[in-house]
């Protein structure tokens, strides 16, 4: 499966997983309240995926959101979040 990209911020304190689709305002958003908050994270943009890497991918997504909605952000591999909620984010990244 392919590598999710990382981006480094000052606040290590979570493992945060943003699945998002690269066209998607919401996921955008998502993406940027991350930067600002300052947290390190990692992220595919599903939709620019193919063959097994997206199949497995997606998996990982059913596991967290059966619905397979976007964005889909995972914080400490238990905390799903489902769509741009911000102050949830914030609350869950504090």
């Amino acid at each position: 499966m392919a590598d999710a990209t990382t981006v480094k911020g000052a606040a290590d304190g979570h493992d945060v997983m943003l699945y998002a689709l690269s066209t998607c305002i919401w996921c955008k958003k998502t993406k940027k309240l991350l930067d600002t908050l300052g947290v390190t994270y990692r992220y595919y943009f599903v939709d620019q995926l193919t063959g097994a890497d997206e199949d497995g991918v997606m998996a990982e997504v059913k596991r967290h959101n059966p619905q397979c909605t976007f964005p889909t952000l995972v914080i400490d591999g238990r905390h799903c979040i489902v769509g741009f909620k911000e102050p949830e984010i914030r609350k869950a990244l504090a």
